[in-house]
C-alpha cells in the first residue's frame, strides 16, 4: 500500500512539474506580449544597455535578472565555510607551528609586503568595476583572499582577526539582503532596481548592481580569508 501511495505521489508531482516546464516556453520571455515575443537573450541584452545602463551583460544577468540565485550562491559559500571551520577547529590544535613558505627569506617577506596592498587594490578594482568590465564580486573577493594567503605563507606570526572578518562578512550580507528588500518596499520585487541608472560606461551607473557586487566582493573575501586562516593557522599546543 505504501509503495502505491508513493508512486501516486510521484506521478502527481511529475505531472505538475512537467506541465510547468512545458508552459514556460523555453527560449522565450513569458513577460512579453505574444505579439512581441523575443528570445530571452535579446530581451536581456536590450534591457541591460537601454534600461540598466550596464556595459557588462553577464553582470546584469547575474546580479539583476537572477540576483536572488546569486544570493543563494553566497549563502551556500557561507554555510560551506562555517562547516569547514567547525570541522577543522578542533583538529588544528593538535598540529605544530604553522609552516611558512620561506621563513628565512627576506626577499619573500619584503616582496609579500610590497605586493599585498597592490593585490587588495586589484581585487577591489575588479568588483567595483564589475558592471563595466569582466570580473565582479566573486573574482575580486578571491583576489583579495590570495593576498592574505601570501602574507600568511610569508610571515610566521601574521594573523587575521576572526572578529573583523565576521563583521565584514555580516555587513556585506546585510547590505545584499537590505538592498533587495528596499527594491521590494519601493513597490517592485526583491532586488529590483530603485536607483538612477546613470550613463552607460560610467562608474556610477547600473543602479543597485555596483552596490550588490561590492557587497559580494567583501563577503567572498572575508569568507575565503577565514577558510585560509583556519586551515593554515595552528596554535602550536603540544600534547603528551
Amino acid at each position: 500500500m505504501k509503495k502505491i501511495l508513493v508512486l501516486l505521489l510521484l506521478a502527481v508531482v511529475g505531472f505538475y512539474t512537467a506541465e510547468t516546464f512545458f508552459d514556460i516556453g523555453f527560449g522565450k520571455a513569458p513577460f512579453v506580449k505574444s505579439s512581441e515575443i523575443k528570445p530571452v537573450k535579446d530581451v536581456y541584452l536590450h534591457q541591460t544597455v537601454q534600461e540598466l545602463k550596464v556595459a557588462n551583460a553577464v553582470t546584469s544577468i547575474v546580479v539583476n535578472f537572477r540576483g536572488f540565485d546569486t544570493l543563494g550562491e553566497v549563502t551556500v559559500l557561507f554555510l560551506s565555510v562555517t562547516a569547514l571551520g567547525s570541522i577543522l577547529y578542533k583538529k588544528r590544535h593538535h598540529v605544530g607551528e604553522r609552516s611558512v613558505l620561506f621563513s628565512a627569506s627576506s626577499i619573500v617577506t619584503s616582496g609579500s609586503k610590497l605586493l599585498f596592498p597592490a593585490i587588495v587594490l586589484l581585487g577591489a578594482y575588479v568588483f567595483i568595476h564589475g558592471h563595466l568590465s569582466p570580473g565582479g564580486g566573486f573574482q575580486g573577493g578571491v583576489i583579495i583572499a590570495t593576498g592574505f594567503l601570501l602574507m600568511l605563507l610569508a610571515y610566521e606570526n601574521y594573523s587575521v582577526s576572526h572578529k573583523g572578518l565576521a563583521i565584514v562578512e555580516s555587513l556585506a550580507g546585510i547590505t545584499f539582503a537590505g538592498v533587495g528588500l528596499l527594491g521590494f518596499m519601493n513597490g517592485g520585487t526583491f532586488l529590483q532596481n530603485f536607483l538612477a541608472t546613470g550613463t552607460l560606461n560610467d562608474l556610477f551607473s547600473g543602479g543597485i548592481i555596483p552596490i550588490i557586487y561590492i557587497a559580494v566582493g567583501f563577503k567572498v573575501a572575508a569568507e575565503l580569508t577565514g577558510v585560509i586562516y583556519t586551515v593554515l593557522n595552528e596554535k602550536g599546543e603540544q600534547h603528551g
